[in-house]
């Protein structure tokens, strides 16, 4: 997945990566990319990782926030 390799080198403990990761996987659901090659997987890692910087540590939120942040349909 992507965000993993966004995240290989980052201070994030676990927990945040995979909380961060679930986000990311379900945004990906959420708009109907399979491939994970799609350029809107690493659009939406980057995004995800933004978003959760933030307070928002709700993995289903910071979907919903991401997903609305870069104005991309849902299927």
């Amino acid at each position: 997945m992507v965000i993993y390799r966004i995240l290989q080198n980052s201070p994030l403990g676990p927990e945040d990566v995979i909380r961060l990761a679930n986000a990311s996987e379900q945004a990906l659901k959420t708009i109907g990319v399979k491939e994970r090659n799609d350029p809107r997987s690493k659009m939406i890692a980057k995004k995800i990782i933004e978003i959760g910087q933030t307070s928002l540590k709700d993995p289903v939120q910071i979907c919903i926030r991401a997903v609305e942040a870069l104005g991309l349909p849902k299927r």
